[in-house]
């Protein structure tokens, strides 16, 4: 029970480092993902089954904090708007998909949106994000997708082949009944080819390191430490966020959120139409709240404070839906509840924190570019 808490537990908190440490938060969450099933495997003997259902669910979340987070922190709009497409797109397909089950959907509706993160965020370290070009950042996001995720999206979801499985039957030569021990055990050869592929890798690194362009700050994890992110930028009035700005978005982005939570869980049978109406009226009453007390001159002190405030609310609008009709709280449960609250209750909170910025610098650029001079055939005459 220890160790499936310590697991289940940094599932949940390592994606909340995101927007502060994007790139070592992310990769964290992706080993963790990575290693999970294996940790349980070997240090309980815990029934997994259920929790592959959770395990899916985490990911939709870790990436879902990934996406808000570049509201936070990527000062160029054109690499904001390109991931924004990234993101919905796969989003799109990962709820069509979750409806069907049919698996040729996330082939077609590949996930480049987290490799183009990553890739981003690598930029990030050392340079300002005003380097990348248009033509820069749709040449990244095709490569990725093209290059990186097809054949990806197809090796493990419409052909259904594992990585660890193959790695371990068709290179260690070893059955999938054996453990990774004997395995590994029965082929040493193994490291040695592996320091030698760690090597290689080290003066491939190097060398590309070496003709790269002098960085614009020392290299950083910190977003924080940016130079272009300490740029002061006025942001409108809190009364004006929660209704006039990106209240349609956050209820599309929870509200699919939710549906696909909501198809992944197990022991969850709310239909999608009514948990997306449900979620929907969550974050419409939630931004009513925050606007009635923004209208009124108090705003939320910390994130702390409004997720605090609005996890409140929001199971208890939850257990007074489920005393109502009594069939959707058995549908969903009191694990399903607390779930769902605490996971939507935190995307909003962290959308409500970051989306204000992101609209303060797109505004900005919008006024920089119409105070621009014309130019061309129609600027001479």
């Amino acid at each position: 029970m220890v160790v499936f808490t310590i697991v289940a537990g940094s599932r949940f908190i390592v994606p909340l480092f995101i927007p502060r440490f994007p790139l070592p938060a992310t990769l964290a969450a992706l080993v963790i993902d990575a290693v999970d099933k294996s940790i349980f495997q070997i240090f309980t003997d815990a029934d997994l089954e259920g929790y592959q259902s959770y395990d899916k669910a985490l990911d939709v979340y870790y990436l879902a904090i990934a996406y808000i987070a570049t509201m936070r922190n990527w000062t160029n709009v054109y690499a904001y708007k390109t991931s924004r497409f990234l993101w919905y797109y796969r989003l799109a397909g990962s709820t069509l998909f979750e409806l069907t089950g049919w698996r040729a959907l996330l082939l077609i509706f590949p996930n480049a949106f987290e490799y183009f993160f990553l890739y981003v965020e690598g930029v990030r370290t050392r340079w300002s994000m005003r380097r990348l070009t248009k033509k820069h950042i749709l040449g990244a996001a095709a490569f990725i997708w093209i290059v990186i995720k097809l054949p990806q999206e197809a090796w493990i979801h419409l052909f259904q082949l594992d990585v660890t499985d193959a790695f371990k039957e068709h290179i260690l030569g070893s059955s999938l009944d054996e453990s990774w021990g004997t395995a590994i055990g029965n082929s040493l050869w193994i490291f040695p080819v592996l320091i030698a592929l760690g090597v290689a890798l080290w003066f491939v690194i190097r060398r590309v390191s070496a003709q790269l362009p002098t960085g614009d700050w020392p290299a950083t994890y910190d977003s924080d430490a940016h130079a272009d992110n300490q740029i002061a930028i006025p942001l409108k009035p809190a009364a004006d966020r929660h209704w006039r700005e990106g209240l349609a978005e956050k209820v599309v982005l929870v509200g699919l959120l939710g549906v696909i939570f909501a198809q992944m869980l197990p022991n969850v049978h709310v239909g999608a139409l009514q948990m997306l109406i449900g979620v929907g009226a969550v974050v419409v009453a939630n931004a009513a709240v925050s606007h009635w007390l923004a209208a009124r001159g108090t705003n939320w002190r910390s994130s702390a404070t409004q997720f605090l405030a609005l996890a409140a609310i929001n199971v208890g609008l939850g257990v007074l839906y489920m005393v109502i009709t009594p069939s959707f709280g058995a549908d969903l449960g009191r694990a399903g509840l607390l779930f769902f609250g605490l996971l939507l209750t935190t995307l909003i909170t962290l959308y409500d924190r970051y989306r204000p910025i992101i609209d303060a610098r797109m505004a900005a650029e919008a006024a920089a570019t119409a105070s621009r001079p014309a130019s061309g055939p129609a600027a001479r005459a």
